[in-house]
């Protein structure tokens, strides 16, 4: 689980305006964080299959937000990608 702080550190550094905590920069931010956290787990945790299952489900969700903000709007994709140091 991702703690409150950087949850909000992340919002802030990737949110489109003011108010902003659901666009999909935030939610795909948000996604990476917990992604990374959860890989570091399973290096060492090998045998811990629900966590590997939440882990697949998360990766997915990402890849379709990711394929929803490709569609909508290429350069917002790019930007994220390259802040996030994803590969696409």
């Amino acid at each position: 689980m991702i703690d409150k702080e950087l949850k909000q550190e992340v919002i802030e550094k990737y949110r489109t305006h003011g108010a902003d905590t659901g666009s999909p920069e935030v939610q795909v931010a948000i996604l990476t964080t917990r992604i990374r956290q959860l890989t570091e787990h399973m290096k060492i945790h090998k045998k811990d299959f629900h966590s590997r299952r939440g882990l697949l489900i998360m990766v997915g969700k990402r890849r379709k937000l990711l394929q929803y903000l490709r569609n909508k709007d290429f350069t917002r994709y790019q930007s994220l990608i390259q802040s996030l140091e994803l590969r696409h």
